[in-house]
């Protein structure tokens, strides 16, 4: 009997699921525990598991298809077994809910299969079918090497090679490149398709201005190097300079709750509680998982959280409740060198600090010259929320607590 291969729930609040990318195609022979198909679901995004030995029968979910978790989105048999499907789903009356999942999702397979006959019956995966479109090839012209005569994604690759390699020079235009004439336009999926969305409209929906100055982290720096033996074997935590700024942060939160706000629809609403967002680089792309009531954390109680989210985030296991209800954001790009940028908010946030890299300056302190060490910081916030002064005064709050680290500790 035919086993199903699931979409699964990736967080709590998780309405819908969406098949990235399928790494094995209807024929190809797949093992249990191997990598089937990457999916997503808002900024998550994992790969999927095959659940048991055999054939893949059928791809029911195609690529950029979204479904609902527990839905079904391809099967795994025998060869030549028959898929059967449960009664409700083979004898539907024409005037059955199209608006359903499962109508959805067969009105989406039937389509494809419609497709494939107008098209002369060709075989060929999704993604091989998306690159031959952006590179304008025939794909009736092309000899499949995959199953059944599947054209595949490497058939594809083959054929723009071939073809860059034949073209002749056209002295009229400027000369191309062999590399750029193979270049292959990857459709925007999954996270990187999610963070675009609300990059674009963060920009388009709010009045973004950026602040900047330098704070002098020199006593922070050697204060951390002090306790850091204590707390890590109190506590099993080795603390970081984003600690520091993390907890410096929440504080200067409670302090100016204007920071704190979210412009949502013509009203400003402000938190008296905090809920820290930490931005974490991936692969494919940026998370930002939240410490919910930061304010009631200590130095080592958020260092702990910080590491534990950050790492769930890399290893794919964090829900997306766990990225829900952020009041501001973190984001760091010292570790590449970067001093000031503009960070872009986080929608509805009303403010997002970025932090640069620690650079070791003189500086004149009365008459002495002295070697200190400086921490760029830069404030994007929402001019919709709050003006420049009270925003400045925010980033001076901020300042003073890490220019005056023993008040982040106590």
């Amino acid at each position: 009997m035919a086993v199903d291969i699931v979409m699964p729930k990736l967080g709590m609040a998780m309405k819908e699921g969406t098949v990235s990318i399928w790494h094995k195609q209807a024929g190809d022979t797949v093992a249990k525990g191997e990598i089937i198909a990457d999916i997503s679901s808002e900024k998550i995004e994992m790969e999927l598991e095959c659940p048991a030995d055999g054939v893949l029968l059928e791809i029911v979910v195609p690529e950029g298809q979204g479904v609902p978790p527990g839905a079904v989105i391809g099967y795994i048999g025998h060869p030549d077994e028959k898929v059967n499907r449960p009664a409700a789903a083979t004898a539907q009356p024409a005037a059955q809910n199209q608006n359903s999942p499962a109508a959805s999702v067969e009105t989406a397979a039937s389509a494809e299969a419609a497709g494939s006959q107008k098209k002369g019956e060709i075989r060929i995966s999704p993604i091989a079918r998306k690159m031959a479109e952006a590179a304008g090839l025939d794909i009736a012209s092309i000899s499949g090497t995959g199953p059944q005569g599947r054209i595949t994604k490497e058939d594809i690759e083959r054929e723009i090679s071939n073809k860059s390699s034949a073209t002749p020079a056209r002295q009229s235009e400027p000369d191309i490149s062999e590399d750029e004439e193979q270049t292959v336009q990857s459709p925007v999926t999954g996270i990187r398709k999610v963070i675009a969305t609300r990059m674009l409209d963060s920009l388009r929906h709010s009045a973004q201005l950026t602040l900047n100055l330098k704070a002098d982290v020199t006593e922070l720096l050697a204060l951390q190097k002090q306790i850091s033996e204590f707390i890590r074997q109190q506590y099993e935590v080795k603390l970081t300079i984003t600690d520091f700024i993390a907890r410096a942060a929440v504080l200067s939160l409670l302090q100016h709750k204007q920071m704190n706000s979210a412009y949502i629809d013509d009203r400003i609403l402000t938190y008296s509680h905090v809920h820290l967002g930490i931005a974490v680089a991936l692969d494919k792309g940026l998370v930002v998982p939240v410490i919910r009531h930061a304010e009631k954390r200590s130095l080592p109680d958020l260092s702990r959280l910080i590491k534990s989210l950050a790492q769930q985030s890399r290893d794919g296991q964090l829900g997306s409740v766990h990225m829900q209800g952020s009041t501001f954001t973190i984001t760091n790009l010292g570790a590449y060198g970067i001093e000031h940028f503009t960070p872009v908010l986080n929608p509805p946030e009303a403010g997002i600090l970025g932090i640069g890299a620690v650079q070791d300056t003189p500086v004149y302190l009365g008459e002495a010259l002295q070697r200190r060490s400086l921490l760029p910081l830069s404030l994007t916030f929402d001019h919709r929320v709050l003006d420049g002064a009270p925003a400045a005064e925010f980033l001076r709050t901020l300042k003073s607590f890490l220019e005056n680290p023993l008040r982040l500790v106590l």
